[in-house]
């Protein structure tokens, strides 16, 4: 799971305490915690591609062979996110603006 945060230090206290665990990556940018066999982080860069029916963009998608990857949810303000996994396990992000 990824949180975007606004202070790295103060999140990186809250998560420590609520996992009981130290960083297992602690950089200036990110900070990743493992716990267990779960790990924090992403494989690679997931771009976002700006889409007028997210519905319409997933259902096509999968169509081609694109597997879920995130189902669609509202992040806030009626914008919604989703993404899928091509053939080769690449993520692709979808927004749709409200």
């Amino acid at each position: 799971m990824i949180y975007p945060v606004n202070d790295l230090a103060r999140a990186k206290a809250l998560y420590g305490a609520l996992l009981g665990v130290e960083p297992d990556m602690d950089e200036a940018y990110y900070v990743g915690f493992s716990v267990g066999d779960q790990r924090s982080g992403m494989t690679g860069p997931v771009g976002y591609w700006h889409v007028d029916s997210i519905h319409q963009s997933i259902k096509g998608l999968l169509a081609l062979g694109a597997v879920e990857h995130q189902a669609i949810q509202d992040v806030g303000g009626s914008r919604l996110v989703a993404s899928v996994t091509d053939a080769d396990g690449n993520v692709i992000g979808l927004i749709q603006a409200p």
